[in-house]
């Protein structure tokens, strides 16, 4: 009988109702799919980076939204959230390397984007446009982390913020 080798790379999209008990639900599709994986090590800040992109959704756009999740390959996954608000708030829309000013510690709204600047190692966002008619379609906001297998020799690779990344 032969091994199977399972595949380094994968991908997980969920779509969200306009429902405050989506972040739940993406946080849970969060934790089941890295630790189906085996990326334990990954789980905690992933899902605490999520559920800030999806509450902003919920909070910003009127619609649904979708999450996906793509394990790149060498231990570095990505998470993008799209929503059809085309605001890309800071610091998602702004050069890389420049900072967002900080929330003040008692601010009731505003720190969730600063996790995300912080514990992400990269991050960024793109309009999504509709070519035909020449109307916004809305935004993907994303981040990306390397997990232990990373530092252990996988080939992490930090993207260019300058540049959008395409979907997957």
């Amino acid at each position: 009988m032969g091994t199977v080798s399972l595949p380094d790379t994968w991908v997980y999209a969920l779509r969200l109702p306009h429902d405050p008990r989506a972040v739940r639900v993406a946080r849970m599709t969060v934790r089941a799919a890295l630790h189906g994986h085996g990326m334990h090590d990954a789980v905690d800040v992933v899902e605490l980076l999520t559920s800030e992109l999806v509450t902003n959704a919920y909070l910003h756009a009127a619609g649904p939204a979708s999450l996906r999740l793509t394990a790149l390959g060498g231990g570095r996954l990505r998470v993008g959230v799209w929503d059809r608000h085309p605001h890309i708030p800071a610091p998602f829309g702004r050069a890389p390397g420049e900072s967002r000013a900080a929330a003040p510690v008692d601010a009731d709204r505003g720190r969730g984007l600063h996790l995300v600047q912080e514990y992400a190692d990269s991050w960024g966002g793109w309009a999504v446009g509709d070519g035909l008619l020449d109307r916004g379609a809305g935004k993907v906001l994303w981040f990306e982390v390397g997990t232990r297998e990373e530092a252990r020799g996988g080939a992490g690779v930090r993207r260019d913020l300058s540049s959008p990344l395409p979907p997957g």
